[in-house]
């Protein structure tokens, strides 16, 4: 049932998908070489409050047919950043799907990186994707 769902039904939110703590991610986000690309799912009104520096905005529902336009380098790893880790499952599936090698979501979403007291930063609306 693993590849028919990452297959044909990858915009179902259920399941499990790879993932990386906040933790780790804040670790990975601290190197030099080979730092995660940053995907974040959620809404504009939700990405203007608060993100993850350097994170790309394109919604969920939106990502299937912008998918074309993401800047990201398929060979690098990426992480797909939601609220709560709830969105960013259809992401990382649509994004393996596209031939993106290494893809993971933010384990509990933007909640658990705040819960770490990670720092956040807010959005200018100009430089929005």
């Amino acid at each position: 049932m693993g590849r028919l769902l990452d297959k044909y039904f990858w915009w179902l939110p259920l399941g499990s998908v790879p993932e990386v703590s906040a933790v780790d991610l804040q670790r990975e986000l601290a190197r030099t070489r080979n730092r995660p690309q940053l995907l974040d799912v959620r809404t504009r009104p939700e990405w203007q409050q608060a993100a993850i520096r350097g994170a790309v905005l394109i919604p969920v529902g939106a990502l299937a047919r912008e998918l074309d336009r993401l800047p990201f380098d398929r060979s690098r790893p990426v992480v797909a950043i939601c609220r709560s880790a709830h969105r960013s499952i259809p992401a990382v599936r649509l994004l393996r799907n596209a031939g993106y090698e290494d893809v993971r979501q933010l384990q509990g979403g933007m909640l658990a990186w705040q819960a770490r007291g990670f720092r956040l930063f807010v959005r200018d609306r100009k430089r929005m994707f």
